[in-house]
């Protein structure tokens, strides 16, 4: 793992919350995108080398809008970059973590990206990101 790529944050109004950390951390949000697997709208902040990701559910029966009507607004996940996500997989799973999909898939930004379970990270949902070529 190279770095944290990103810190993702769940909130049920992507609008308010765009105007919320732009008055927070001074700058506008550099792009948004619908990621349609995921039932997802993204927003994302640069501060320094690590993005702040927004994640807002697209329909009702999303990841996110589970997670926002079970604990609310928050926290959803930290994304650590990799170089190669397959290997860094096997190395995570030879180390006793569970990965939650077994298959890279395509995420927002222009990653692949692979979530390993809580359950055996002491409660923190982790994604691999792995820049798509």
């Amino acid at each position: 793992m190279r770095k944290i790529e990103h810190i993702g944050i769940a909130v049920k109004d992507l609008e308010k919350s765009n105007e919320l950390f732009h008055k927070l951390l001074g700058k506008e949000h550099f792009k948004t995108e619908i990621v349609e697997g995921e039932g997802v709208e993204t927003s994302f902040f640069q501060v320094g080398e690590t993005k702040v990701e927004l994640l807002q559910a697209t329909r009702p029966d999303s990841p996110i809008a589970k997670y926002l009507e079970k604990k609310s607004e928050g926290i959803h996940h930290i994304a650590f970059d990799v170089s190669d996500i397959h290997a860094e997989m096997a190395r995570l799973k030879a180390e006793g973590f569970e990965i939650l999909n077994e298959i890279p898939k395509e995420g927002a930004d222009n990653k692949l990206v692979v979530f390993l379970h809580p359950r055996s990270t002491n409660g923190v949902l982790v994604e691999l990101c792995q820049e798509k070529k």
